[in-house]
């Protein structure tokens, strides 16, 4: 009998429990031998391992009590399954912990993952390293194995994102834009770039893709965005937002929301209707930040550059007849 601390007592029939192998004929200790005399020297006082391990445990627990060791308590943790419920392997896309780096989880996001993957706390699911350790004990463990979540496991990670420290942040997100090829010298417009995205993306990696269009000498049109939004008739209204951007000083996203409000106002339209051409300018797409946000972010000088090619691309013929 197995007393587990996690899953129970656990009986095995003694028929189960053969004359096993303590030594192989080249001289090498066995497994279940090996690690006996392992935990038992270094006084491992627990054992916590994957229950696939459970049925090692009364054959070792046969040669500590041979050996006169005193036996360790022995805690069994259920299997992590895939999404489907089934062992997790290949197939699911299983990855070691260190890969999950390169996919833009932050560690933080990964311990308090995994670690809620087979323990829970009531219905807290965040968790500060500090609350794990004081909170955590063996008997909170799950006895039924847990199956990987990867809608939940990028929820948490976004929640980290939102909440880190955004010099912490900046560099955690710089190698995966430099791994893009785009240049991130610029820490203002870098700084700027990762707070409009911050309460947006769930890794890193897509960070690092959506913000690609603030860094970029130029931006590549959607061709459906640009079908819609860069026509001749929104050509005119391009202009006049060159025209007022031009004007200005400065920028801030006040300011930015400030001219294109007045547009709008002049001209009779909805906000959006100004807001979308505008997008699509600056950004090549139909879905972005705030535009003031983004406006701020780009500067006066690259709204400018930008503003100049998207007339430029619809003055060419390139942009559709409304």
């Amino acid at each position: 009998m197995v007393d587990d601390v996690i899953q129970g007592k656990v009986t095995f029939d003694n028929a189960e429990l053969d004359d096993l192998v303590i030594l192989r004929s080249d001289g090498l200790p066995t497994y279940n031998f090996s690690v006996v005399i392992d935990d038992a020297t270094m006084e491992i006082t627990h054992v916590l391992r994957g229950n696939d391990h459970l049925n090692n445990t009364p054959r070792q627990i046969q040669i500590y009590q041979a050996l006169g060791y005193p036996l360790p308590r022995f805690g069994h943790v259920s299997m992590i399954l895939g999404p489907d419920k089934k062992k997790l392997s290949k197939r699911h896309g299983a990855q070691s912990v260190m890969e999950y780096k390169g996919l833009g989880y932050v560690p933080e996001a990964v311990v308090n993952y995994i670690v809620r993957l087979g323990w829970s706390y009531g219905d807290q699911e965040e968790f500060t390293q500090a609350e794990l350790i004081e909170k955590f004990t063996l008997e909170a463990v799950g006895k039924s194995a847990a199956a990987i979540n990867p809608g939940k496991f990028d929820w948490l990670n976004s929640q980290y994102i939102k909440k880190m420290d955004l010099d912490q942040l900046i560099e955690s997100v710089r190698p995966f834009m430099e791994a893009q090829g785009y240049p991130v010298k610029d820490h203002i417009l870098l700084r700027k770039a990762v707070v409009t995205f911050r309460e947006r993306v769930k890794t890193l990696v897509e960070m690092a893709d959506v913000a690609k269009f603030y860094f970029c000498e130029e931006v590549t049109y959607d061709e459906t965005a640009a079908a819609k939004f860069l026509t001749q008739e929104t050509g005119a209204l391009l202009q006049e937002v060159l025209s007022a951007v031009s004007k200005e000083r400065s920028f801030d996203k006040s300011q930015g929301h400030r001219v294109l409000q007045q547009i709008a106002e002049t001209r009779g339209l909805a906000m959006v209707k100004i807001a979308q051409p505008v997008r699509v300018a600056l950004t090549g797409k139909t879905v972005s930040p705030p535009i003031d946000e983004v406006m701020d972010a780009l500067g006066k000088e690259k709204m400018v550059q930008r503003l100049e090619r998207a007339i430029d691309y619809i003055q060419a013929g390139r942009g559709s007849v409304s």
